[in-house]
């Protein structure tokens, strides 16, 4: 049962999960009409956010180097923040290609230890072939996304688009509904 604070997070800000639903609703048109937009826009903010983190980690573990003997690793972790928002920003293609061919990468090698693990569990569980078809089913996805990259990336961002605008279509209403509440929580206490 929610408690009354809740309850009051819910009547004082029920337009803040209006904002959010309608900037996920708009994200969600941007990745099913304009993937490509959608993409270069997650890869810029996530090059801003790496090349902060970065810069900010960066200079603590300069700043922290006499309190610690192993202040380097921090810098290094830094710097190779600074490395990754830099190409980030500066080649965002490049940047989406490597991650779609890493994905790739993965869901074949990952589909491929599930058929062997089917495989050799074969005589100790029952319904391997679940194992199995999701091993073959991952191994053709990556398949697909390492051969077809492009078509592979505006395919992930229509899953993405999908599930932003579920999930701003459900914030929206929740906003309604508390909206709704807070104004019958004022109208029975006004009266």
């Amino acid at each position: 049962m929610p408690g009354p604070g809740l309850k009051a997070l819910f009547q004082g800000a029920w337009w803040m999960f209006l904002m959010k639903g309608v900037i996920a609703i708009l994200f969600g048109l941007l990745a099913l009409l304009g993937p490509g937009l959608a993409m270069a826009s997650l890869i810029m903010a996530f090059g801003v956010y790496a090349l902060v983190d970065g810069v900010s980690t960066t200079w603590a573990a300069i700043r922290g180097r006499k309190l610690d003997g192993h202040w380097w690793l921090l810098a290094l972790e830094g710097l190779l923040g600074i490395v990754l928002g830099w190409m980030a920003l500066s080649s965002p293609a490049t940047v989406s290609l490597a991650f779609l061919m890493l994905f790739g990468i993965w869901a074949i090698a990952g589909g491929l230890l599930r058929i062997v693990l089917a495989l050799r569990l074969r005589k100790e569980i029952e319904g391997e072939w679940f194992l199995i078809g999701g091993g073959v089913l991952s191994v053709l996805f990556g398949g697909f996304l390492l051969t077809r990259p492009i078509a592979g990336m505006i395919s992930i961002m229509w899953m993405i688009g999908l599930f932003a605008l579920v999930v701003g279509i459900s914030l929206v209403a929740l906003a309604l509904r508390a909206r709704s509440f807070a104004k019958r929580v004022q109208a029975a206490v006004g009266a």
